[in-house]
């Protein structure tokens, strides 16, 4: 088993790791694609509907909310039978409702006791709506147009993380990036660790193993190759990703569950592949329609609705895919901002052109 891969106390501010980042990286050399980018709408079938079942969307213990009343750390609560373990994305088992940290349970000794009470839900992800449009989710991994530098990304898929891994290669495809993609053959440091010695690249980007599990590794693996940057970044959501090196390639760890994944695409790797490709990313003004209430502290992503020349919020520091399939463009609010009165002008980037 490896090392356990645990998420630092304090989380590192989104401006801090994408400075550090973006710091000496250089456009890439341009090399010309024949044809430019493509213009196909993406399919991407696994996500009619996502997720398929009830998930954990934490690691933690899986159990019924019910049988955990009255518990905490002074009147610990006995269980009849041990709980079962659970990384983020396994299936809720049966007869389970809710996911417990795994400091809210004591396995030291020969019964398990809970120290914590939770509600039906927490640490769940439900299963998910059918997704009217996944094409239009594809395309909001589209990158814009890389063909004039054509940077070359070496994207590891770890076992978790294929459904991102494809949205991710067939995004920058489309956009004229020179993708590899290839596959690390177990959640461990060794499997994950040489598949980063792939040879020359731009960008280096790992799908997947970016939490605290238990098999969790590509963090270990990253610092066992290169520099951990951060990891734990204060992003609502996405805040179990990554960013280091590997000597001088940047690289960045990105969540395997989409909606995770797709914040840290949007706020993390679109600013490098734009420093790569020496290109400046467009925005839309218009006044909000509704205020925005921030949590501060974390940088959160919010996805608007264009309507009647203005933005409506429809999701903060959450993003459902079914709404991401309805959203016109996203706005980052800063940790230090606690949100956007109603009438502000702000500058949000589109989805889709």
């Amino acid at each position: 088993m490896n090392s356990t891969q645990r998420l630092p106390a304090r989380l590192t501010p989104l401006d801090v790791a994408l400075s550090a980042l973006l710091r000496d990286l250089k456009p890439a050399t341009a090399r010309g694609l024949i044809g430019g980018p493509s213009s196909a709408t993406l399919n991407v079938p696994e996500l009619t509907s996502w997720p398929q079942c009830d998930i954990a969307s934490v690691d933690g213990w899986a159990l019924r909310a019910s049988d955990l009343v009255g518990a905490s750390s002074y009147t610990p609560l006995p269980l009849a039978r041990s709980p079962v373990w659970l990384e983020a994305g396994d299936q809720i088992p049966e007869a389970c409702d809710c996911v417990l940290d795994e400091d809210s349970v004591d396995v030291s000794g020969p019964i398990a006791q809970v120290l914590a009470e939770a509600i039906p839900g927490q640490g769940v992800r439900r299963k998910g709506g059918a997704i009217a449009d996944a094409g239009r989710i594809a395309d909001a991994w589209r990158p814009g147009d890389l063909s004039a530098h054509r940077p070359r990304v070496r994207l590891v898929n770890v076992p978790g993380g294929s459904i991102t891994a494809k949205l991710i290669a067939n995004g920058l495809r489309a956009a004229g990036a020179d993708v590899t993609r290839v596959e690390a053959t177990a959640r461990d440091v060794a499997s994950i660790g040489k598949q980063l010695d792939g040879g020359a690249c731009d960008l280096l980007m790992i799908s997947g193993g970016s939490g605290g599990g238990r098999t969790d590794a590509s963090v270990i693996a990253l610092a066992a190759r290169g520099e951990v940057i951060g990891h734990g970044l204060a992003l609502q959501p996405g805040r179990t990703a990554a960013v280091g090196r590997v000597g001088q390639t940047a690289v960045i760890v990105i969540p395997g569950a989409p909606d995770q994944a797709l914040a840290v695409w949007w706020s993390v790797v679109l600013p490098v592949l734009d420093r790569l490709a020496s290109q400046e990313r467009g925005t839309l003004t218009l006044p909000l329609a509704r205020k925005i209430a921030s949590s501060g502290g974390l940088a959160e992503i919010v996805l608007l609705e264009r309507r009647n020349d203005a933005w409506i919020p429809l999701a903060i520091g959450d993003l459902p895919l079914e709404t991401v399939a309805r959203a016109d463009a996203w706005l980052l609010v800063s940790g230090g901002r606690e949100g956007y009165a109603a009438g502000t002008p702000v500058s949000a980037y589109l989805l889709r052109e």
